[in-house]
């Protein structure tokens, strides 16, 4: 286990991390969303890159405990990370993830088979309502979600928004359609047929990326609509973003949507795409920087731009979350995940860019851990960089 994590932080992630249940026993070693469309500019330009978790001082849990999640495979490559590392700080604290999909992650959340969940996409109100214990939404991460594809010898595309949206209608059939053509001149483009490729789970990613084409295609929403599943109108499955990277990376015409971090760690070519402004716009770290400053986070914490201003943000972007619950019956187990939270929000957010993943502005980390400190009473947490979080 401690080999593949490292093989994770020399940006070697496989694409066969579908086997990751994460079930990092380390001693074996083994939606919608809330405000969506009432976001307004943040004007926060700073990250939690600087802060610092508590002190290194052994978590006193009063012996061994696990915690349990399951949800989304946006993140878990992050997760494997820093759960690892969390664990060697804490040797007495265990987390076993499974990459599931947000879908089974927020029915195993509501039915209470583990102890926290993730997902791409903020619980519904009604969703929220099934548990008892209560919910907290906690934005620890955020990514980009791009548009990938196996094109060999093309290493640049352009793709306009309607054409994007086509080719996922099943409208553009052929690499060497003319729409295609007249993005992209000086791009020999092969004349092959054009290989969708989706999400056959429900997924987060599928949630994030259906509410973007909505907003920008009302054929796209009129005739398919959003959600963590939705009937696509043509292509072919594959379940999580690990099975989506490797059926696009096996197909050759493939063009399917991926968390930016899989593209990175798999060198998969990825599309430039035109934002809501009419500029193309190529997935970076500034790009999705400019995107996510636009999010600004209501007392919910939930919050997604499906369709962003700005002549150089990225257009698809979206935070995240964990989702803990209010009561935890085990005042130990709470205590434990208020630890990995500040864990994530902390130490956790220095490693997000090199695994593909935007660092949180402080902003954020602060608006989060207040939520998160709600947990237990007998831990606070510190982001400020120079507190020291201390149980109680």
């Amino acid at each position: 286990m401690l080999s593949y994590i490292k093989r994770i932080k020399n940006n070697r992630i496989p694409v066969s991390i579908t086997v990751l249940t994460l079930a990092m026993s380390l001693a074996a070693c083994g939606g919608q969303q809330g405000s969506d469309n009432t976001a307004t500019q943040d004007g926060s330009s700073g990250t939690a890159k600087d802060a610092t978790a508590s002190s290194p001082a052994k978590l006193d849990l009063g012996g061994n405990v696990s915690l349990t999640g399951a949800g989304a495979s946006f993140p878990a490559p992050l997760y494997a990370s820093w759960f690892t590392d969390l664990n060697k700080k804490y040797p007495n604290l265990q987390i076993n993830y499974q990459s599931v999909g947000s879908g089974a992650g927020v029915e195993q959340f509501i039915q209470g088979t583990v102890d926290f969940g993730a997902s791409d996409v903020a619980m519904k109100d009604e969703e929220i309502q099934k548990v008892q214990r209560g919910v907290l939404l906690l934005p620890v991460t955020a990514g980009g979600i791009v548009l990938a594809y196996n094109l060999p010898g093309v290493t640049e595309l352009n793709l306009p928004r309607v054409v994007y949206t086509d080719i996922l209608l099943g409208k553009i059939k052929t690499w060497d359609a003319p729409e295609i053509k007249a993005a992209n001149p000086n791009v020999n483009l092969p004349s092959q047929p054009i290989t969708v490729v989706y999400r056959s789970d429900g997924s987060g990613t599928t949630g994030v990326f259906t509410k973007h084409l909505a907003a920008v295609s009302p054929e796209w929403k009129s005739k398919v609509g959003e959600g963590k599943s939705v009937s696509w109108p043509v292509g072919v499955g594959g379940k999580g973003n690990e099975g989506v990277t490797a059926q696009i990376k096996q197909t050759q015409g493939a063009i399917g949507y991926i968390e930016y971090g899989y593209a990175k760690q798999n060198n998969i070519s990825y599309a430039t795409l035109e934002n809501k402004a009419g500029k193309f716009v190529k997935y970076n770290d500034e790009s999705a920087s400019q995107t996510l400053a636009a999010i600004q986070l209501p007392e919910n914490l939930r919050a997604f731009v499906p369709d962003p201003d700005g002549d150089g943000s990225y257009p698809i972007v979206s935070f995240s979350w964990i989702m803990a619950y209010k009561n935890y019956p085990d005042p130990v187990k709470a205590k434990a995940m208020e630890a990995a939270i500040e864990y994530a929000l902390t130490e956790g957010q220095k490693i997000s860019g090199e695994l593909g993943y935007i660092p949180l502005p402080q902003a954020v980390v602060q608006k989060t851990a207040t939520v998160a400190d709600q947990i237990s009473p007998e831990y606070k947490i510190s982001v400020s960089g120079s507190g020291t979080s201390a149980s109680k």
